[in-house]
């Protein structure tokens, strides 16, 4: 069954020392990507998403973090285990990963085309391939249409601070696509752009995921994007997967109480009601509450919620949830 996964994270845990002490992030994670799958991952900020899909990749800091348990499975190999070497290679040829903020990720001092050449260059060194600085060129050009980028050539002369948020986030995604073949993360590449200039952006990844049989696991709080764009979704709550579901059936019957009052927050363009905020608060990380971490903020909370974290439960095709309201079926 491995074969077919591209990812397979069992019973993460992630621990973060800081001065104040230890925050326990990650709470037995577990997050399966079949190969060429589309698979999101919501929840609200601060719930442990970045940390899940970093961990992917191996690129948490540690220190401070430091995995306590469990395993990451890439194509069938242990990540945690991989040396640093094999890590780069993984990293140049299996997975790559679209950052929050574009500005971030691209270095203010080159230019566009340098930057993206670069990753061109050093992805075929550590393959054992030599490559000219003309097929750099061309290569470097055809990704940019690949992005729907206007006039390449021009682009490929400009330093970051001379583009808009839309096209840095673009360019972004191009750096991503030259060295992913079978993984791409994108991390909210929505996050500072009108909602306009968002909706590009995510049409164009699903295009391009599409075209090239690429998996992708897109974390978003816009809710209406992902339900737009992948096959599943995971939803996540204080460092733990509460639910996980075909998009059409978690948006059609979310059960778990979290994904309901996620949902119940959401704004609706045609009216209808005022949006419902959850009371209370994601918890502290330094002393999360025992059992299900959600208890404290869930109506439905029972004794045994506040003892034990409930185990996934099938409840139907592919349709898991973590909530002792659905032990009994």
């Amino acid at each position: 069954m491995m074969s077919e996964m591209i990812v397979d994270i069992r019973d993460l845990y992630v621990n973060f020392n800081i001065y104040e002490g230890v925050t326990r992030v990650l709470n037995g994670v577990n997050f399966r990507v079949a190969k060429g799958e589309k698979v999101g991952l919501i929840g609200e900020a601060g719930c442990g998403k970045t940390t899940t899909v970093k961990s992917i990749m191996k690129i948490l800091q540690m220190p401070p973090a430091e995995v306590m348990g469990g395993e990451i499975y890439l194509e069938g190999l242990d990540v945690l285990k991989m040396s640093q070497r094999d890590l780069q290679m993984m990293r140049r040829k299996t997975v790559s990963m679209i950052f929050q903020d574009p500005t971030a990720a691209l270095n203010p001092v080159f230019k566009v085309g340098d930057q993206i050449g670069d990753i061109i260059k050093y992805n075929q060194l550590a393959l054992g391939n030599k490559i000219s600085k003309e097929e750099i060129h061309e290569k470097t050009v055809q990704v940019l249409k690949e992005v729907q980028m206007p006039d390449p050539e021009r682009l490929m002369n400009s330093y970051p601070i001379q583009l808009s948020g839309g096209m840095r986030q673009r360019i972004s995604i191009a750096m991503a696509l030259v060295s992913a073949t079978n993984l791409l993360i994108a991390d909210e590449p929505g996050t500072n752009l009108d909602v306009t200039i968002q909706d590009q952006v995510l049409r164009l990844l699903g295009d391009l995921v599409e075209d090239r049989g690429t998996s992708i696991i897109l974390i978003s709080h816009a809710l209406g994007a992902v339900k737009g764009l992948v096959d599943r979704v995971y939803v996540m709550y204080a460092g733990s997967m509460v639910e996980a579901a075909n998009t059409e059936d978690l948006f059609s019957d979310p059960l778990h109480p979290y994904t309901k009052a996620l949902f119940k927050a959401v704004p609706k363009l045609t009216g209808g009601g005022i949006p419902m905020g959850i009371p209370g608060r994601i918890p502290n990380y330094l002393s999360p509450p025992t059992g299900c971490r959600f208890n404290p903020r869930c109506s439905h909370a029972k004794p045994e919620c506040r003892e034990n974290a409930p185990p996934f439960y099938q409840v139907g095709d592919g349709h898991e949830v973590a909530c002792y309201l659905y032990g009994g079926q």
